[in-house]
């Protein structure tokens, strides 16, 4: 199997590092395979591919979507982030839990994020590229966010040797209490 998946503290969350094989010329690997996923036990229809880039300080999040909650597969082309889930699954022993994710495009390891749960991540490196398969459709009228310091969640984000950067939106997004819409599945 080119794939090594590692459960995480967060029931539903995998570390994800696929099989790279390289040589002088360069690198090849398999990012995603249905029948290698599926025989890992992990098994969804991806319908939405997108791709970022942000510069050193960027912080994104947490964002989640509240009646078309999306899984997502996480990973990093160039670059470096510290890549966030938080559970806001309802009756989830883990609710209100983080984990967190060094992704690189050096190691070129993934994340799973099943639906139900918000998402962020910080660029560590001068730039990165980040890239996500989606299993639910972007709807902007059903996004949700939980603000990125949430005192109550207590993520611990590393330095990235400048300032965050946030955007205007997730700067006035509310803490998990206030923002929990209840409607995740």
């Amino acid at each position: 199997m080119p794939f090594v998946f590692n459960s995480c503290p967060i029931a539903g969350l995998y570390e994800i590092t696929p099989k790279v094989f390289g040589d002088s010329r360069g690198y090849f690997f398999e990012s995603w395979s249905a029948r290698d996923f599926e025989a890992a036990g992990l098994s969804f229809a991806f319908v939405q591919d997108n791709q970022s880039r942000s510069v050193r300080g960027v912080l994104r999040g947490l964002h989640f979507q509240k009646t078309h909650p999306q899984g997502k597969l996480v990973r990093v082309i160039a670059g470096e982030i510290f890549d966030v889930a938080v559970d806001i699954r309802p009756g989830s022993p883990s609710r209100g839990k983080w984990h967190g994710v060094l992704l690189s495009g050096e190691r070129q390891n993934q994340f799973y994020i099943p639906p139900g749960f918000a998402h962020g991540f910080l660029v560590l490196s001068d730039s990165a590229v980040f890239a996500y398969k989606c299993t639910d459709f972007y709807y902007p009228e059903d996004e949700g966010g939980i603000i990125w310091d949430d005192p109550a969640i207590g993520i611990r984000w590393p330095d990235p040797g400048t300032e965050y950067l946030l955007s205007e939106k997730d700067r006035k997004l509310p803490v998990f209490a206030a923002g929990y819409p209840g409607t995740i599945v």
